[in-house]
């Protein structure tokens, strides 16, 4: 299974901006999508950005316009830009990969992801 490590997180002011990085011990053919997810305290695990090999992307509506996914050319770090911090960013931001674009966007069970990180946490605080 590939291990997923993200590093960037920390305690920021609203309008302030971080870049979360992600570094996979190994990407395969398999591995079609690569994204993040986060889940703020209390709150359901929900989809934020994801990237397709073909670099097709997906953001959340919540912070279209504002994050950007990035990745190398080795497809490995995967980053997440995110500008303007809002107080309601805060949470802990978990990467992955995963065979299918389309549940890496939010939009399948998240059971089903292939590989998780263990997170990070963003917090947003004036």
């Amino acid at each position: 299974q590939v291990q997923l490590v993200e590093s960037g997180g920390g305690l920021v002011q609203p309008g302030d901006s971080l870049r979360l990085s992600c570094a996979a011990s190994v990407i395969t053919s398999e591995h079609l999508a690569m994204g993040w997810f986060r889940q703020a305290l209390g709150k359901e695990r929900e989809a934020v950005s994801c990237m397709s090999v073909n670099n097709v992307t997906h953001y959340a509506e919540s912070v279209e316009g504002r994050f950007s996914i990035a990745r190398d050319a080795a497809n490995n770090p995967m980053y997440l830009q995110m500008n303007n911090l809002k107080p309601e960013d805060p949470a802990t931001y978990y990467c992955l990969v995963d065979r299918s674009f389309y549940r890496c966007s939010g939009y399948g069970r998240l059971g089903d992801i292939d590989s998780w990180g263990k997170g990070i946490l963003v917090n947003v605080s004036s």
